[in-house]
């Protein structure tokens, strides 16, 4: 079935539509923000936009098909991981 979206521009949408969009709350789109941990962002005159490819590939990383399933690709919670966040490195020296 050929995709009715094909050769028009990318949809960005901003992030209370984001939330929307995925389902949790613009506040919990805004902590993965600061933690390194969520889908890609820009910033456009100081307006945080997502595209909705990006938001699309954020949630097929974090596809399973069991809970037993070990994948490499996931998606983490919105709190700080070291492994994700240097400046959580450098504080805790």
């Amino acid at each position: 079935m050929p995709d009715p979206n094909e050769g028009l521009p990318p949809r960005y949408l901003r992030t209370p539509e984001a939330a929307r969009f995925l389902g949790p709350s613009g506040r919990t789109l805004e902590k993965h923000r600061t933690y390194g941990t969520g889908p890609r962002y820009s910033k456009i005159g100081g307006r945080v936009v997502y595209a909705v490819e990006d938001l699309q590939a954020w949630v097929t990383r974090g596809e399973k098909t069991s809970t037993s399933d070990e994948t490499e690709d996931r998606v983490l919670p919105a709190k700080r991981h070291a492994a994700v966040s240097p400046a959580y490195l450098r504080r805790g020296r």
